[in-house]
């Protein structure tokens, strides 16, 4: 018997493009990443370069090929979702790529969410209706840039232009098109309301695949870049945030996968597809018989990012661990003072571009371990919030699995936790959505039986319990947390309102991830 196959699983972030070569055992054999700039040219802007982006996945496929001693069966893709490129009949980029991150379309999906149709969008496409998304950028192009709209032969996400250029294929996956809004993930076919709203047509879109579907080979051109094999197969894979759920083995219904980096997010597998009753949470493909559901949140590890600059500059710009030895001064519940991080706006469960951040129930007592407490209590009580609306959706919560840069941290581990009220299990190291990648690849070359092996590659580091005092405190807040949110609506309005009367806002400390 030979050695084990290896796929390489190709993750097109948002910072940064990486490859990471595992074989059918789950053992990684070889990783590189390449990063590129988020530039924000106006206010509220995201975009990147695509060619750049481009060139860093020919660059990591290069560098993990030559370090690799084994052949390669093939390349499989993960990219980050809601990305927007126009292009001419040439293929060439007439736009930058426009990020999730990017709230330019923050007019036009407030205004899609206040007819009644707005909601059984969401429901059709599984995607909120909301300044992240494809459909609320198209009807921005459309008033904004009409000669450019009238211009664009192809709408396309990042992943559709790289494949486009590694393989002379213009597809799109179920995954990344569950998170365009323009695609019925009942039916998987673009929506034709969707499609109207955006002023496009199907043509201009890109020919929807599974996210298992095979390209059988690379173009010269791609083939001498990457230095594999021109018949070396491309699996089209997954967006992100479902390949993630795999990376951490959280395939099996009932087991939530919770994720803190800069943002946050949390997602559960499902057979079918589906959104809860008040749309507060997602739904985006995975395969014919996955699904996720769940809510990602803008303000995850930036919160803490802005206490350091803001309430402790004195610590230096990397001093997160002090800051987090600060916070466990303060009591649970941060002696009655709650935070709500919405420093960067908000996207689940509300999916609105207009709440921004507060402290509420300050008062002279309060010091600065409070304030920071409070920030990390904020994060996971959102969190919280995004929980009981998988819920609400109609979804057993039986596991939790969490993951990212908060995981550092004992004191966070333990808020989520209580916040959360539920064991936080947490893995060992993992590679994510470049693993979920490999394993999506491995199951549509025929490797594995099934992507069901992730539950039984994934080897669980550590189980954080819930303190049963510290979670009935975050239980009795959570609902004043949720209602500040309703309660400050108009203030937020207001606050919008009077924008263009008022000094500007200062710029962000750091571009939103």
């Amino acid at each position: 018997m030979g050695d084990p196959a290896v796929v390489v699983g190709v993750d097109i972030g948002t910072t940064s493009s990486k490859a990471v070569a595992f074989d059918t055992t789950g053992r990684q054999l070889a990783s590189h990443s390449i990063g590129y700039p988020l530039e924000e040219p106006n206010p509220g802007w995201a975009e990147q370069d695509p060619d750049l982006i481009h060139q860093a996945v020919l660059g990591v496929i290069r560098a993990v090929v030559d370090e690799l001693r084994v052949p390669v069966a093939g390349l499989s893709f993960s990219t980050a979702m809601h990305s927007l490129i126009g292009l001419d009949a040439d293929g060439t980029p007439l736009t930058p790529s426009i990020t999730w991150a990017d709230s330019r379309a923050s007019a036009q999906a407030e205004r899609l969410r206040a007819v009644p149709s707005g909601l059984a969008l969401h429901r059709r496409t599984g995607t909120p209706v909301h300044p992240m998304a494809p459909l609320p950028k198209l009807v921005w192009f459309a008033e904004q840039e009409p000669k450019l709209h009238e211009r664009v032969a192809h709408w396309v996400g990042i992943k559709d232009l790289v494949l486009r250029r590694l393989a002379d294929a213009l597809v799109t996956d179920h995954s990344v098109a569950s998170a365009t809004g323009l695609m019925d993930i009942h039916r998987l076919t673009w929506d034709a309301e969707a499609l109207r709203l955006a002023g496009i047509t199907e043509e201009q879109l890109p020919q929807l695949v599974p996210t298992t579907h095979v390209l059988p080979g690379l173009t010269a051109g791609a083939a001498r870049a990457t230095g594999l094999p021109a018949d070396t197969p491309l699996v089209v894979g997954a967006g992100d945030g479902p390949l993630a759920n795999l990376g951490l083995g959280a395939v099996r219904p009932g087991v939530v996968a919770c994720s803190i980096g800069t943002s946050g997010a949390m997602r559960v597998m499902v057979e079918r597809p589906g959104v809860d009753p008040l749309g507060g949470v997602f739904c985006y493909a995975l395969t014919e018989d996955r699904w996720v559901v769940g809510g990602a949140i803008n303000n995850g590890g930036i919160v803490l990012k802005w206490a350091n600059d803001a309430l402790a500059p004195e610590l230096g710009e990397h001093a997160e661990e002090e800051l987090l030895d600060l916070a466990t001064q303060a009591p649970v519940g941060s002696g009655g003072l709650i935070m709500l991080p919405y420093l960067l706006s908000e996207r689940a469960p509300h999916w609105s571009a207009l709440p921004r951040g507060a402290y509420v129930g300050l008062t002279h007592g309060h010091g600065r371990a409070h304030l920071v407490r409070a920030a990390l209590e904020g994060v996971c009580q959102q969190l919280a919030l995004v929980l009981a609306s998988v819920r609400a959706a109609g979804n057993e919560v039986r596991e939790v699995r969490a993951s990212g840069g908060f995981a550092r941290s004992p004191l966070w581990r333990q808020i989520l936790a209580d916040a959360l009220g539920m064991p936080v299990r947490f893995p060992a190291g993992h590679e994510g959505s470049g693993f979920g990648a490999a394993l999506l690849g491995m199951q549509a070359l025929g490797l594995i039986g099934s992507i069901e092996v992730a539950a039984d590659l994934v080897r669980i580091e550590e189980t954080v319990h819930p303190d049963p005092a510290s979670a009935a405190t975050y239980a009795a807040l959570l609902p004043l947390f949720s209602e500040l949110y309703d309660a400050l609506v108009p203030t937020f309005a207001s606050l919008r309102r009077m924008a263009p009367s008022l000094p500007p806002e200062p710029p962000p400390t750091a571009p939103p991830r």
